[in-house]
């Protein structure tokens, strides 16, 4: 099996590393080299550094060995021979639309399509495809590594072989996939997404700090993360984007973005990624 992941930000970092840990022939393609720099220094830094995490797989495997699963490249047309593709793009439809129509001309009929998003139409991006039932969406936790579940999207022409063929994938590289159908946000973030903003709207209303927050959620509710930690990791643009999807799709104040959101991804603190969001990091490749 030949798995292509497009995109080396964050969630595709996340995919190859899972994928090339357990043996499986995976291309990332990213069209700025400088990111497929960073991905493979934070893969390989990953590696050892979640060695000791008791959800992350026991590698027997030398770093070195792992890495030579992940062939980085900038050439799309690369993914010509692959059997899924797995795709991370930024939540940006245009963006994806401009990609799909041109794997639409690269990939073989047979090919499926994971469409990683965390709020976009399934069913809109599978018309882009000659064959649409070839196309599932594929929602993967973060950091994907040490999460098991990934919750599946089945859109209006999604097939069952299609379906099937990422839950092969998912069992070899011991996760499980829920399959939900096609709605914005799915399930996961349509619940997930009020509670981080209103979190958020709580900051910006000085109601509480975002520590307290955090702490109130992990220790009341039993979540292992607070929801400001939780979008610190997701991203704050992409918290951002998808609270606009949903905005738009549902025609709902309830996921109408809040202003301190907006000021901050202006002013690029979009969390662990570029070092400082509701919290402050250090540089790092927990990614």
């Amino acid at each position: 099996m030949k798995v292509a992941v497009i995109g080396a930000g964050v969630m595709g970092t996340g995919v190859a590393h899972n994928l090339a840990q357990y043996g499986i022939s995976t291309i990332v393609v990213d069209n700025c080299s400088t990111q497929l720099d960073h991905c493979q220094k934070a893969i390989k830094a990953n590696l050892r550094l979640y060695h000791f995490h008791p959800h992350h797989k026991k590698d027997t495997a030398s770093v070195k060995d792992i890495m030579k699963n992940i062939h980085f490249t900038t050439s799309l047309t690369d993914i010509s021979q692959c059997d899924l593709v797995i795709e991370n793009i930024t939540e940006d439809v245009e963006l994806k639309t401009k990609l799909y129509r041109e794997m639409n001309q690269i990939c073989d009929k047979d090919t499926v399509f994971g469409v990683n998003t965390s709020a976009i139409s399934i069913t809109a991006i599978s018309r882009l495809i000659q064959n649409p039932e070839n196309v599932v969406g594929i929602h993967f936790m973060n950091p994907v590594p040490l999460m098991h579940t990934v919750e599946m999207i089945r859109g209006v022409h999604s097939c069952e072989q299609a379906l099937s063929k990422f839950h092969q994938l998912f069992a070899l590289v011991n996760k499980t996939g829920i399959v939900v159908n096609d709605s914005p946000g799915f399930v996961t973030n349509r619940a997930m997404m009020i509670f981080v903003n209103e979190a958020i709207f709580m900051v910006q209303e000085n109601i509480a700090k975002a520590e307290d927050i955090d702490t109130l959620f992990k220790t009341c509710f039993g979540h292992k993360m607070g929801p400001l930690q939780t979008a610190d990791l997701i991203g704050l643009d992409t918290i951002l984007k998808s609270l606009e999807v949903l905005y738009e799709s549902f025609n709902d104040d309830k996921y109408r973005p809040c202003f301190l959101l907006k000021k901050m991804v202006d002013a690029g603190y979009l969390g662990t990624k570029s070092g400082q969001g509701f919290y402050s990091y250090q540089q790092s490749y927990l990614l």
